[in-house]
């Protein structure tokens, strides 16, 4: 995992950012516009961190509510970035409980924004803990709904780089790993 690594901090696991040297490497490589969607049942708080105030990546992260949920403090909707980055930064914090019909709702606001941002490519910061038997997480997706994720994901139609971040139901986290990448594959 890596999401929770900034520029100048770790924390949660993540000592390297690796979606954002993902997406810098491809900025480097000549890509104008990244779009970096965070899926994790935490808040991807280092990515936001590193891209808040540039307008050449959009962060969209689904996670649970900072209220309820490491890494608190940080992922409420009104943290929309600033300076250049303003309105690049598109946070869905959702509570305990939160199911498939609404997180997929939020998926799809946060893939219609990508959508616009017409970003060259995707790096999908991808954690299986939203799975209903995650021991740490209390969102309520099942296994179909990882699948139904990769393929809503391969629907923009935009080169993607999967990145792993977190998962705890040990059993799982290959199933849904290999579902989202078989619902990508499959669109």
């Amino acid at each position: 995992p890596g999401h929770h690594a900034g520029s100048d901090h770790y924390g949660g696991y993540c000592f390297l950012n690796n979606a954002a040297i993902a997406a810098q490497k491809l900025l480097d490589d000549g890509a104008k516009r990244i779009a970096i969607l965070d899926i994790d049942y935490h808040h991807g708080n280092g990515t936001q961190q590193i891209f808040y105030q540039r307008d050449d990546v959009l962060f969209v992260s689904l996670h649970g509510h900072p209220d309820e949920e490491y890494p608190y403090l940080l992922g409420y909707e009104d943290e929309t970035g600033t300076g250049p980055g303003e309105g690049l930064n598109l946070n869905f914090p959702l509570h305990w409980g939160t199911g498939w019909p609404e997180w997929s709702a939020a998926l799809d606001v946060g893939l219609s924004r990508i959508a616009d941002y017409g970003a060259d490519a995707i790096v999908v910061s991808l954690g299986v803990d939203t799975y209903k038997g995650d021991p740490i997480s209390h969102f309520q997706l099942d296994h179909e709904h990882f699948t139904q994720t990769g393929g809503r994901i391969a629907a923009l139609d935009k080169p993607t780089l999967f990145v792993m971040e977190g998962g705890y139901a040990v059993a799982e986290i290959g199933i849904n790993a290999v579902n989202v990448l078989t619902g990508f594959k499959s669109a």
